[in-house]
């Protein structure tokens, strides 16, 4: 009880430096949500407008009534150091001081790029009461969406992250993804502001198109390193190269990035060349070398019934001389829906892999779904933690095989990509959830 009022009490107190320091300095502000993509969007829209502006993003997954005015003012979170949350609620206090009692300038962003989470029902509405954004994007929702556990159904999260459309200020900007039909809904909601559509399926303001697979030749086998694609806009086209990442995934995050920064008038050649130097982010279908020449599609980030179901089918779509291993992991927080959903996923993995490993208890459901479709049981491994699965996944690899390793974060899936990565010394750079608070878990 000490803990959840302590929690209550720094929350209110950064809220309030927070709601200051933007009467302040006047940002723009940029809102992102969705159930999937809300985190590579927010950093492809990053690249983008870091090349022209001064910006700052929500650092990691910064999405919650804690971490919005964290990212806001700009410092760290304190967990559970009371001496920490002292520091921070003093250096927000500064920041609200008039300039005249500051010993020095401070050069605060123009653009605040702000992921925006909802974990339960009110988490968005009372961000909104503060918070106006300039520019809103919504991403996808998907059928049964991530932390739907919460939410007594899925009209009901999609109205928690309505909110952030209809709070979006007057004459701002609404971006909306045209493949998810309640996303498209959405622009109803507002009038009065301007609406941009991007697409992969539909016709839509920027369309992604001619999607393919890059590879190169190693060892004698074509291995992946990347996709590239053409952006479709006002009878224009630009073409797109992502370094390092697979999967549709990517694409969605790269047309949000460009509408936004071309409805700013930024130049389309110039942004499409910055989003090729861009490196993918970790956990997020990235390409990790493997052991035994192998390829690894590290997607261990999070995990939710429409990501993980994308990436079995990227599996599926790509060619290899060797296997095509799948290692699945539980979808946490899915509630009511955990049972069904992880059982349309086996379903799915039995049409994407030749061998399924499985981990975690809800993974069971995984590995019974693919057996009810057919898949031979004697290419199905079903293990209860990471660190049990990791060496027999190590030892069932040979040369050529590409890996699928996927779950939630709570899984802790990226133990097992570090066992399998042909350069383990190099962890903390390719891997998720490598930072000091993430070691005792």
């Amino acid at each position: 009880m000490l803990k959840k009022f302590l929690k209550s009490l720094i929350v209110t107190i950064i809220t309030f430096e927070a709601r200051i320091v933007l009467s302040k300095y006047k940002p723009k502000i940029i809102a992102i949500t969705g159930s999937v993509g809300k985190t590579s969007t927010k950093d492809a829209v990053a690249t983008v407008l870091s090349k022209r502006f001064v910006i700052r993003k929500s650092n990691k997954s910064f999405n919650s009534e804690l971490g919005v005015p964290l990212t806001i003012l700009g410092l760290p979170n304190g967990w559970s150091n009371p001496f920490i949350w002292l520091k921070i609620i003093f250096q927000g206090l500064f920041l609200c001081l008039p300039n005249s009692f500051q010993l020095r300038t401070f050069n605060y962003p123009l653009w605040l790029i702000l992921e925006i989470g909802a974990d339960r029902p009110g988490d968005i509405e009372k961000i909104c009461k503060w918070l106006k954004p300039d520019i809103t994007i919504i991403t996808h929702f998907g059928k049964v969406p991530a932390h739907v556990e919460f939410f007594s159904s899925q009209k009901e999260l999609i109205r928690e992250k309505s909110f952030l459309v209809k709070a979006l200020k007057e004459s701002g900007i609404l971006i909306l993804n045209n493949d998810d039909e309640d996303v498209r809904s959405l622009k109803d909601l507002r009038r009065d502001c301007r609406v941009l559509t991007i697409s992969i399926n539909h016709e839509s303001d920027y369309q992604a198109s001619n999607i393919e697979t890059t590879c190169v030749e190693q060892n004698g086998f074509q291995v992946p390193i990347g996709i590239s694609f053409r952006v479709n806009y006002a009878g224009n086209s630009v073409p797109i190269y992502i370094n390092g990442g697979l999967g549709k995934q990517h694409i969605y995050p790269v047309l949000f990035a460009l509408s936004l920064g071309n409805s700013l008038g930024l130049n389309m050649v110039e942004m499409a060349n910055g989003i090729s130097e861009h490196k993918t982010p970790p956990g997020r279908m990235k390409i990790v070398d493997g052991i035994k020449a192998s390829t690894i599609i590290d997607d261990t980030y999070n995990a939710s019934p429409i990501a993980m179901t994308e990436a079995l089918r990227t599996l599926k779509e790509l060619k290899t001389l060797g296997k095509k291993i799948a290692v699945l992991g539980d979808m946490l927080e899915l509630g009511k829906h955990s049972e069904s959903e992880h059982i349309k996923i086996g379903k799915e993995a039995r049409a994407s892999c030749d061998i399924l490993i499985t981990v975690g208890i809800r993974g069971r459901d995984i590995a019974k779904g693919a057996q009810d479709n057919g898949m031979d049981e004697k290419f199905i491994f079903q293990f209860d933690t990471s660190e049990e699965a990791a060496i027999p996944v190590k030892d069932l690899i040979q040369l050529g095989d590409i890996l699928l390793v996927k779950a939630s974060q709570g899984i802790r899936m990226e133990k097992i990509v570090e066992e399998i990565m042909a350069k383990p010394e190099m962890k903390g750079e390719l891997l998720v959830r490598q930072e000091p608070e993430w070691s005792d878990r």
